[in-house]
């Protein structure tokens, strides 16, 4: 790691990455190849924060061989779905291994233009130029918690999936999980083999659910051959596929959509990556149940009507990027909040200013996140 001295040299104009997750790793990695300077700036004390943040039987949903980052493989020993521990490993190793200038414990606070370069205006009131900046903050930035009416006043158990760590202090419990992603479905069915009393879960838009693998193909080759097709062609091939592997689970609460799953990934929701919940939900022991709509004292009321007393709520429902003080005066983004450009691209009011990893595509983030670093790596090599 870098002494927080070295980023005040700015002689040689370097490219700021802000952030030391996959994404700022990996861009720096490529940059680096091709002989320009990068800082990595990282707010906290190590590499991938928000890896070691993550709840611990979290594992990669892509397959090791396709999410190594540019120059340095996924060791074989880490199997073919990694831990969350051995990601947080490997991008130990990959900054050791590149060689990579990183400075922790500097949070950029807002980024603004200065004649041709970037001035980046962080901690301790310090202002720094460059010539080009990365902005890789991460898709799991900022909490996002429902402002559902009465939840201030709730009197049981509420925390957001970002505090989940295991079943432990649940064994026993009558939890409700909120949310169906890949995050709420996986903690349901954590909580259920780790001895809670009785594991809810609360469905607002029913997901579609793939197998991680079949007969030893992953779900995610599927999604990189698939990226190009027709949406509409993939959604019919996909209703075929989600009738061959997963079973109707309807009876159990859990209806198959009436949305395309492509088109869904295409509005920003992808598939739930089977990892125990179908034998859960078909087995009676996570049951879905309604939305949550609103809290009242020790009750949690459900879009239904139904009114349910669990110990505890964990709310699995998602981050914001919170880019809006840090970019959000440049024009970069759109309605939602969310980078108008990845990789390699920038627009013409902000040229040298580059995003990565705040997609979250069904090909891999990981490896589009590698991908994006050898285009900016291409494009900022150029300038």
């Amino acid at each position: 790691m870098a002494d927080e001295k070295d980023i005040d040299r700015t002689d040689d104009r370097p490219a700021y990455i802000i952030g030391g997750g996959p994404g700022g790793l990996a861009a720096a990695a490529a940059l680096r190849e091709r002989g320009v300077r990068a800082v990595v700036l990282e707010k906290s004390d190590a590499v991938g924060a928000s890896w070691r943040r993550h709840y611990d039987r979290l594992h990669l949903h892509t397959t090791r061989k396709l999410s190594g980052l540019p120059g340095l493989a996924m060791p074989r020993s880490f199997g073919r779905w990694v831990s969350r521990d051995n990601v947080v490993r490997y991008l130990e190793k990959y900054a050791e291994f590149h060689e990579l200038e990183i400075v922790t414990g500097v949070e950029v606070s807002r980024i603004e233009v200065s004649g041709s370069d970037w001035l980046l205006h962080a901690t301790g009131g310090r202002q720094l130029t460059g010539r080009a900046v990365v902005v890789a903050t991460g898709f799991n930035h900022t909490p996002r918690q429902p402002d559902w009416p009465g939840h201030d006043a709730y009197t049981g158990e509420l925390l957001h999936a970002s505090d989940y760590r295991n079943a432990e202090p649940y064994r026993g419990k009558d939890v409700l999980v909120v949310g169906v992603g890949n995050t709420g479905a996986e903690i349901a069915v954590d909580l259920m083999e780790g001895g809670a009393a009785r594991v809810r879960l609360a469905v607002r838009t029913v997901p579609h659910i793939v197998r991680r693998s079949t007969a030893g193909w992953p779900a995610q080759r599927t999604g990189i051959l698939v990226r190009r097709l027709p949406v509409g062609l993939v959604d019919r091939a996909g209703r075929v596929m989600s009738r061959i592997a997963v079973p109707d689970l309807e009876a159990q609460g859990l209806p198959r959509p009436d949305t395309g799953l492509y088109s869904r990934v295409k509005e920003g929701a992808i598939p739930v990556q089977d990892v125990g919940l179908i034998d859960a939900v078909r087995k009676g022991t996570v049951e879905p149940v309604a939305a949550v709509d609103s809290f009242e004292a020790d009750k949690v009321v459900l879009a239904d009507g139904t009114r349910i007393s669990p110990d505890t709520v964990i709310t699995a429902t998602g981050y914001r990027r919170a880019l809006e003080d840090l970019v959000g005066h440049l024009g970069v983004l759109d309605e939602r909040g969310r980078p108008l450009t990845h990789g390699g691209r920038t627009l013409p009011q902000a040229p040298g200013l580059y995003f990565t990893g705040f997609t979250n595509p069904i090909s891999g983030m990981f490896r589009e996140m590698a991908i994006d670093a050898q285009k900016i790596a291409r494009s900022l090599a150029k300038s």
